[in-house]
């Protein structure tokens, strides 16, 4: 059994302290926690987690910049062997960090990913179409490609993730360019469905912030798909839609994400290669 640490990147969310408890409760409990924190995250919030942690070591990282920048960060920050990732919105059923680990101590992949599951009844129409979302992302694409899985219910060989990497170029979707180039160069990655985290999307309550940051997402995921040449594959996929109104509104905003993250890409591909 090697070492893990999982990394709980945090931007200003008291619900960090509800995900500290659920990694206190594992039954495989963590030998390391790093809470990667934005310079916009309150200092007494940090205080309560500490003390939150209890008996887990826990250190605490500043970094300028949002959740992404804190994550990409932190890397330098890790010596163990394997690495998990929780994000502060979420809850840790006891039995997830064993779960999560066990495909990567036992050789069979070098990272893994699991799905979320509504932490309660969805009490906006917003958070009703952010919670289907999810669903359909698990039940449609994930099958097709372990590529999909969303960083913040995932864990890693250490040494993998820190030479890969995160783009900067690529924020909001680093999960899928960093899963796309561990899986060219052969990386093994598995999707365990047992391997579940509690998502609490209470925060989805405004439809502009919501529509900006769905936008700012779709951006990313096209900029990524283009610098990985899977951008025609992922246009002639069939997918099903989500049932829900905002699908149309989402939809709406697909052929502006997608002109804007070509014009992106050219930008700032041109810009490192010069």
């Amino acid at each position: 059994m090697g070492r893990v640490c999982v990394e709980v990147a945090v931007l200003d969310d008291p619900r960090l302290l509800d995900a500290l408890d659920s990694l206190v409760g594992q039954r495989r409990p963590p030998d390391r926690v790093i809470l990667a924190a934005s310079t916009a995250t309150p200092e007494p919030l940090l205080v309560e987690a500490r003390r939150r942690a209890g008996p887990i070591p826990l250190e605490v990282a500043r970094f300028a910049g949002g959740v992404v920048d804190a994550r990409a960060g932190s890397l330098a920050r890790i010596d163990e062997e394997i690495t998990a990732f929780l994000d502060s919105d979420e809850r840790a059923p006891p039995d997830w960090l064993a779960s999560i680990v066990e495909p990567i101590e036992s050789g069979r992949a070098a990272f893994s990913g699991g799905p979320t599951r509504p932490l309660r009844p969805p009490a906006t129409s917003i958070e009703r179409y952010s919670v289907l979302l999810e669903e359909s992302i698990y039940r449609d694409l994930v099958p097709k490609s372990v590529t999909y899985v969303p960083l913040q219910n995932s864990a890693w060989r250490t040494d993998l993730l820190k030479r890969l990497g995160f783009d900067p170029r690529i924020p909001f979707a680093e999960d899928h360019d960093l899963e796309s180039r561990a899986a060219r160069e052969g990386a093994a990655g598995v999707f365990l469905p047992e391997a579940f985290v509690y998502h609490d999307q209470s925060d989805e309550t405004s439809l502009y912030r919501w529509a900006r940051k769905r936008y700012r997402y779709l951006v990313a995921m096209a900029m990524s798909l283009m610098k990985n040449g899977r951008l025609r594959g992922r246009l002639e996929e069939r997918r099903p839609p989500v049932k829900h109104p905002l699908r149309y509104l989402e939809a709406a905003m697909k052929p502006f994400a997608l002109l804007d993250a070509a014009i992106r890409w050219r930008r700032v591909r041109g810009a490192t290669e010069s």
